[in-house]
């Protein structure tokens, strides 16, 4: 058996197909999963679009049902309908089979307990790998039950209540789903939107779920992923533009000029409107960039929170704080009325709202936040020692230093701008983010001076 340790990552289970991950894999996770829950009751599992999803579901069910616990089937789904189908049917879990935005040859599992509560490192993750590498692990005296389900409807009418379709402007949006599974939800909201006489118009891109990604991985944190969806606004004169990863629980967005727009500066404008529907709330960001959010909550009477980055901590900062809603700068936005669940849905809805009710395109939103606090935007590098890397950073940047943050790699703040340089969660990567005050000269600097560290390789 491929040895498990390789794919338990921080928050979930990654692997490369067929080394890290193979049927057997999956067999074991679902009756360890089941173990952990220790039930009878029903869990949720569905599957992205991946060639390999389908064959891994299959066994992973076949492992839960082994281990005693029912499965409801809801098939092709975003990872987001499996934390609503378990926080609203009142499952014992749910686990969704997807590589997200990792390469091709991957894949993955997202697991969580009842309501929607995350299993990382120190919630289970940890228990669930033991069991699942023990020699044999027993399997119940009674097989789980196996049902077919969808809670797309319901779903989606919980989405609608994150709008006021009497608001929401006359626009165009150009809609980019990459071939993953975003592209049946969104017919859905789209029908119930003009149901309710939203003025609205998509133009669709990369629509139909294709497991083969013929428009390329859809991951558009990368900037080489971005030019279609930005094309596609300027050539339709749309309003808006997204685009989401496979599994849909990231969106990003584009203005109305065709021009990325980088997921911290949606944290802020998204914290800013939920505080002034929840005055003085708790809002729980991510280390990586921080000084506009912070800021923003700030100078709104709200009180901010870092939280090491990853679902997994986040959600559980949430839920001790109760913050009403948390975002990270890599586009993963979480919402109290979604059980702290992060969801790539509810995000631009609340911006159409927002454009509608304020009567501005997305650029003048967000603007004069780029202005105050330009940022690199995250930046990867191969490290063949990712620990020296963060060392020669320190040694480096830390005489003259302000404070040091050792919450989430390194951060290191500067009378004008601050950077953090972190272990990626997921990938075998080191990332950077750096940002500055009304600076992007600094910007600049900083980045080339940090690149030119021993041991970092770009990533281009």
């Amino acid at each position: 058996m491929p040895n498990m340790l390789n794919c338990f990552k921080a928050n979930d289970v990654r692997g490369r197909v067929g080394e890290d991950l193979t049927g057997e894999t999956a067999f074991r996770l679902g009756l360890a999963f089941a173990r952990h829950l220790n039930t009878d009751r029903e869990v949720a599992v569905g599957r992205d679009v991946r060639l390999s999803s389908e064959e891994l579901q299959a066994a992973l069910s076949d492992g839960l049902r082994a281990g005693g616990a029912s499965v409801v089937d809801l098939g092709l789904c975003g990872t987001e309908e499996i934390y609503f189908a378990v926080f609203s049917q009142n499952l014992a879990g749910g686990v969704e089979v997807t590589g997200s935005h990792n390469p091709v040859t991957d894949n993955g599992f997202k697991l969580v307990r009842d309501r929607a509560r995350p299993v990382g490192q120190s919630s289970g993750l940890e228990e669930i790998r033991r069991l699942a590498e023990s020699p044999g692990p027993a399997t119940a005296a009674r097989r789980g039950g196996y049902r077919r389900a969808g809670f797309r409807r319901e779903y989606v009418e919980h989405l609608l209540g994150y709008v006021e379709p009497a608001q929401l402007p006359p626009l165009t949006i150009a809609a980019n789903s990459g071939h993953g599974v975003a592209g049946p939800v969104l017919d859905e909201v789209e029908a119930r939107l003009a149901e309710v006489g939203a003025p609205l118009k998509f133009v669709k891109i990369g629509h139909r779920p294709d497991g083969s990604f013929p428009l390329g991985l859809p991951n558009p944190l990368l900037p080489e992923n971005r030019g279609l969806t930005a094309q596609t606004v300027l050539k339709h004169g749309a309003g808006l533009g997204l685009a989401w990863d496979g599994d849909f629980d990231r969106c990003f967005f584009f203005d109305e000029n065709g021009r990325f727009i980088e997921g911290y500066y949606l944290v802020g404008l998204l914290a800013e409107y939920f505080l002034s529907k929840h005055p003085g709330a708790a809002i729980i960001h991510d280390p990586r960039l921080i000084w506009n959010t912070v800021d923003l909550i700030r100078g709104r009477g709200g009180r901010p929170v870092q939280s090491k980055t990853g679902h997994a901590f986040i959600k559980d900062r949430m839920r001790t704080e109760g913050a009403v809603y948390g975002g990270e700068m890599s586009a993963h936005h979480y919402f109290a009325d979604f059980a702290c669940c992060d969801s790539g849905m509810v995000p631009w809805l609340v911006v159409l709202g927002l454009l509608g009710a304020t009567g501005r395109p997305l650029s003048a939103l967000v603007g004069d936040r780029q202005t105050l606090f330009p940022c690199s935007g995250e930046i990867n590098y191969q490290a063949e020692d990712p620990a020296a890397a963060l060392k020669a950073a320190w040694d480096r940047f830390g005489p003259r230093a302000l404070s040091r943050d050792d919450l989430d790699g390194l951060s290191l703040e500067m009378p004008d701008w601050r950077f953090n340089l972190r272990r990626s969660n997921t990938e075998p990567l080191v990332r950077l983010n750096v940002e500055s005050r009304g600076r992007p000269d600094l910007v600049d600097a900083a980045v080339a001076e940090i690149e030119s560290l021993p041991g970092l390789l770009r990533i281009h």
